[in-house]
């Protein structure tokens, strides 16, 4: 991978992070295509650290609101009974323990399904299937479903089907955000309050494991063949924080005034063509991917 492959990739991770289009599976395929081969477990897991700052900076307000109470509520500070150590009284708090619940199941299922996620569920052939059902799924939700709820009005309940949804993420080509969104617009939330659920329940699960799997990945870093380098992988990370920042604004836009056809169309069509091109030969399911750690 040479320096402007790496600022490319660095595009296209900005580019389909936050969209309900799988950014995975994208990497996955144009690296394919571009390189051959899968970029490699240390290139991909440093710049995803970019997107995820991105949307740091940019909730950094809400997320700020929700340390702070959730740290008050469970020091007793608004009431020493359980009740309101989980935030009754205070929606700050309880958004930060809906957060928890919602990242629990990918947590769960990243340990118990790491050697599968790695290998076995990497097959394009999964990406293509589910990049096809979840596009029809979105389209179908999205149209029929009601916009009647908002964050506020989450529950135990709601945050732990987010969080499946979420969880579903872990098969590139279902989505974290097309995932958590469906299994929103399905429970009556808002475009735009699914969007934003998935932003912020994407921070812990994203983050934590990104900054985990960069440690381990740095590690062997030299000795990945398609490693383009730290100059060129730090450049394609800025470019994903950048790029990614604006992507932020400009979907919340969206979404508040358009639904989510034109990205389930997308993804019907994304499936197509990458069929095509394994039943051409010009892509192999599993060849050239290069599986992180020891695995």
């Amino acid at each position: 991978m040479n320096f402007f492959q790496a600022i490319f990739l660095g595009l296209v991770q900005a580019l389909t992070e936050y969209l309900p289009v799988s950014s995975s599976a994208h990497i996955r395929i144009i690296g394919d295509l571009m390189l051959g081969s899968d970029p490699g477990a240390a290139f991909t897991a440093i710049i995803q650290l970019g997107t995820e700052l991105a949307v740091i900076l940019y909730f950094r307000h809400e997320i700020k609101d929700i340390l702070v109470n959730w740290f008050a509520c469970l020091f007793g500070r608004n009431g020493s009974d359980w009740r309101h150590r989980l935030g009754e009284g205070n929606k700050d708090a309880r958004l930060g323990w809906y957060i928890i619940v919602g990242t629990i199941p990918i947590l769960i299922a990243g340990v118990l399904f790491q050697d599968a996620i790695e290998t076995t569920l990497r097959n394009l052939w999964i990406t293509v299937t589910v990049l096809f059902v979840f596009g029809i799924l979105l389209w179908i939700v999205d149209a029929r479903a009601r916009q009647i709820k908002r964050i506020d009005d989450m529950t135990w309940r709601d945050a732990l089907v987010f969080g499946i949804g979420q969880m579903l993420a872990l098969i590139p080509g279902v989505s974290r955000s097309g995932g958590t969104i469906t299994f929103g617009r399905a429970m009556g939330y808002t475009r735009e309050a699914a969007v934003r659920v998935s932003f912020l329940m994407a921070i812990p699960a994203v983050f934590g494991s990104g900054i985990l799997e960069a440690i381990k990945a740095i590690k062997n870093a030299n000795t990945e063949a398609m490693f383009p380098g730290w100059g060129a992988t730090i450049a394609a990370t800025i470019v994903a924080f950048l790029v990614g920042y604006v992507v932020i604004i400009g979907f919340l836009k969206f979404v508040s005034t358009f639904s989510y056809k034109a990205f389930a169309i997308y993804r019907i069509a994304l499936a197509v063509i990458v069929a095509i091109l394994l039943l051409c030969g010009v892509l192999a399911p599993l060849e050239g991917i290069v599986v992180s750690g020891n695995a």
